[in-house]
C-alpha cells in the first residue's frame, strides 16, 4: 500500500508493508478495495438556536434534528451531532440523550455525564458541549429523520443552547453524509 505526506519539499512517499495492512491488533476498521464504496454521496446540515430546558425524567423529542433520503439500500448515514450551551442547574445534575432514528427506532443512547454543570449550584451558568457521531445502516430508500431525544439523568433542570445566562446565542447541530456502502 503506497503512503504519501503532504507537505512541499518535505512531502514523504514509501510503501506499507502488507504484513501492517492485515494487522489483527486493530480493531473496529473497515478496509475497501480500491473504488469500492465509502464516498459520500449527500450532505444534509440542520440547526436549531432556541435555549431549551427540561425536567422530564422520561426521554422527550428536541428539535435538534434532520432528514435525509439515501439513494440506496447499501448505504451508510454518518450521522454528526454537535449540542451546544448544555448544562443544568445543579452542580450534580447532568441530562442523558439518545440518537432516534424515525422518532421510532433507538439506535444510540450517550453517556448522562453530558450536561453536567461543573460544580456550581447558582443556576445555569455554564455552557459546555456534547458531541454525538455514529454510523447507522437504515437500509431504506425513503426519507429518514434523525433526532437527538433528551432527559435529566439527575438534578432539576437541564438545557440546550445556554451559553453564561444569554439564551439564544449558541446553535446545535446536526449533519447527515450518506456514504455509500459496501
Amino acid at each position: 500500500m503506497a503512503i504519501t505526506r503532504l507537505g512541499g519539499a518535505n512531502a514523504i512517499t514509501g510503501t506499507l508493508p502488507a504484513a501492517n495492512i492485515n494487522d489483527t491488533s486493530i480493531s473496529n476498521i473497515t478496509a475497501l478495495p480500491a473504488g469500492v464504496g465509502g464516498k459520500v454521496l449527500q450532505v444534509v446540515h440542520s440547526s436549531y438556536d432556541t435555549y431549551v430546558t427540561t425536567t422530564s425524567t422520561s426521554y422527550i423529542t428536541s428539535n435538534v434534528t434532520a432528514l435525509i433520503t439515501p439513494s440506496s439500500t447499501s448505504s451508510k448515514i454518518l450521522v454528526l451531532t454537535n449540542l451546544l450551551g448544555v448544562g443544568a442547574d445543579q452542580a450534580t445534575a447532568c441530562a442523558r440523550y439518545k440518537l432516534v432514528r424515525n422518532d421510532t427506532t433507538d439506535i444510540k443512547e450517550f453517556d448522562d455525564i453530558a450536561g453536567y454543570n461543573g460544580g456550581t449550584n447558582s443556576g445555569p451558568t455554564q455552557g459546555y458541549t456534547s458531541h454525538f457521531n455514529y454510523l447507522d445502516s437504515p437500509s431504506a430508500t425513503t426519507q429518514t429523520r434523525y433526532r437527538i431525544y433528551w432527559k435529566k439523568a439527575l438534578g432539576t433542570t437541564v438545557y440546550i443552547n445556554n451559553y453564561a445566562n444569554s439564551n439564544n446565542i449558541t446553535t446545535s447541530t446536526m449533519t447527515l453524509m450518506e456514504i455509500a456502502g459496501w
